[in-house]
Order: structure tokens, then C-alpha cells, then sequence
């Protein structure tokens, strides 16, 4: 994106009333996510080769639910544990 086209978008965005500002911010959380996701897809896609050659067997349904569940748990373990941090008073709730 040019300098140009860069400032054009910025004024742009000034322009909005702060709850459409909100909104658009929302939405390249929303594309940043898509893109982080589809760059993980990739990845895992890359190995599936490697894995295959390797003997390694395919995971079942109920195996792939029960690592999505573990790796959702850790992750809002580390949230938890990161607002705890940045809000000592957390603690006591």
C-alpha cells in the first residue's frame, strides 16, 4: 500500500464516529485471525507428507476433538493467568 493510499485510509477512519471505528476494528481483528489460521492450516498441511512417509497413522475424530479441547484449556489457562497478572485485585473475585 502506498504512503498515499495509507494516509487516505487513516482519514478515513479519523472520520468514523468512534463506535464505527470499533467496528472496523473488530473486523481486521476478524481478517488477522483468518489469515493467522489459514497460515496455520498451511503448516499443518506441509507435514502431512513428512507424516505420512514417516508410518505415522492418521488421528481419529475423537483423538483430533480431545487435543482442540486440551490446547482451548490451555489457552484460557494462560488468559486467566495473564488478567490475574495485569489485575492483582483478580484474585479476590
Amino acid at each position: 500500500m502506498s504512503a498515499q493510499a495509507e494516509q487516505l485510509l487513516l482519514e478515513k477512519l479519523r472520520a468514523l464516529p468512534p463506535e464505527r471505528r470499533a467496528e472496523v476494528e473488530d473486523f481486521i481483528d476478524f481478517l488477522s485471525d483468518q489469515a493467522k489460521k489459514r497460515a496455520a492450516w498451511d503448516r499443518l498441511l506441509a507435514i502431512a507428507p513428512a507424516l505420512q512417509a514417516a508410518g505415522i497413522p492418521p488421528m481419529s475424530t475423537d483423538e483430533i476433538d480431545a487435543e482442540i479441547t486440551a490446547a482451548r484449556a490451555e489457552r484460557r489457562a494462560r488468559l486467566q493467568q495473564a488478567a490475574t497478572k495485569d489485575d492483582p485485585s483478580a484474585d479476590n473475585r
